[in-house]
């Protein structure tokens, strides 16, 4: 699907909109709230003093209740990018709106030491030491390839695009407990593959409280507890960073043959991480190449990793080859037989050839 924008010859007049309000704040609420920010905005810009705006106009312009105009400037206002500026009078709905430049405020956070600055700088501290971001927080936050592309990984495992409230959760997430962002996107993908939960967010933020009062604050340390806890998603994730496959989950099938090097073989993990090195060997290393790896092992009696060593040296010693300092020439039928032509020296070979071809034209 493409969009194109057709041309006209008469110039109707244009009300730029910030794609920052497109993209980030449109989204949050209703389409009457929109449409009210939208005309508020196209009468900020319009500078005909003769025309008289206020919020009653627009409620009879956009045929809706007065109440539902002074809810949507309630609501902008709480996202802090309108600021209502009381008028004197009796009347409180008179009051004028001025629009905040979505703009600035990207450029006012565009430049930041580093990403762990953008953190602490980021969040705001509430009496009861939890914290809560804005949508600032958010255009601030989808400047930094590792949040995107954690949001890219989180919409591919919820099979949807994260709702802006659903984003800001997860940027609050991110913020108070300080981790990686890899380690939210294990937390989706364990909330989802391992525990078949519903409600997806609130529990995904459980379990990282959980992870982190355990003092797992990366994708590698999160590996090592869940191996510990007994957890075969730690061993699935581990061996799969091992093959260098990524982000990429396991299938049922594949989880099923990693189960049984457990299970069936009894190996434990650094054996298994052992299979997995060896597959350097194969230009495309899978489950069931290393599979094959580990069931010859188990044949063969191998129970730790020392015991690959004294394997290995068997199978050279037994099949080694030790080229000797110089190859003897291969003798055949045609090399039994002294050659006639030893007797003589080269000239006289080069006068015998010439007799034999004189007596061949005398006949």
């Amino acid at each position: 699907m493409s969009f194109i924008k057709g041309s006209t010859s008469i110039d109707l007049g244009d009300t730029p909109i910030e794609n920052i309000f497109i993209d980030v704040y449109m989204p949050m609420t209703n389409g009457t709230f929109v449409q009210v920010y939208l005309l508020g905005y196209k009468y900020s810009l319009d500078r005909d003093p003769n025309m008289e705006v206020n919020n009653m106009s627009i409620a009879r312009h956009l045929n809706i209740p007065l109440s539902d105009v002074l809810s949507a400037w309630d609501f902008w206002e709480s996202k802090q990018i309108v600021k209502k500026h009381k008028a004197d009078g009796e009347d409180e709905n008179n009051y004028t709106v001025e629009f905040i430049n979505l703009k600035q405020l990207y450029i006012d956070n565009n430049y930041k030491a580093n990403y762990n600055t953008q953190v602490n700088n980021n969040i705001t501290e509430k009496k009861s030491d939890t914290y809560t971001c804005s949508p600032t927080d958010l255009v601030e936050a989808n400047k930094v390839p590792e949040i995107r592309d954690m949001f890219v990984e989180i919409n591919k495992i919820i099979a949807r695009e994260l709702a802006p409230n659903e984003k800001l959760k997860v940027i609050e997430l991110l913020y108070q407990y300080n981790i990686d962002p890899p380690l939210i996107v294990e937390a989706f993908r364990y909330s989802k593959k391992q525990r078949k939960v519903r409600h997806i967010l609130s529990y995904s933020a459980g379990v990282i409280r959980t992870w982190y009062d355990k003092g797992v604050f990366t994708v590698e340390q999160l590996q090592e507890y869940l191996i510990k806890q007994g957890e075969r998603y730690g061993l699935y994730s581990r061996v799969f960073k091992s093959l260098g496959f990524g982000s990429r989950e396991a299938s049922e099938a594949e989880m099923k043959v990693m189960d049984s090097w457990i299970d069936e073989f009894k190996f434990d993990l650094d054996l298994i991480l052992a299979a997995c090195q060896n597959s350097s060997k194969t230009p495309n290393p899978n489950i069931n190449y290393i599979n094959g790896i580990l069931r010859d092992w188990h044949k063969k009696g191998v129970k730790q990793v020392a015991d690959i060593e004294n394997l290995d040296y068997k199978e050279k010693k037994t099949f080694s080859y030790k080229p000797t300092q110089s190859t003897p020439k291969i003798k055949t039928k045609f090399h039994l037989a002294k050659s006639r032509g030893d007797k003589y020296t080269a000239d006289e070979l080069e006068q015998l050839i010439l007799n034999n071809q004189k007596q061949r034209l005398n006949r």
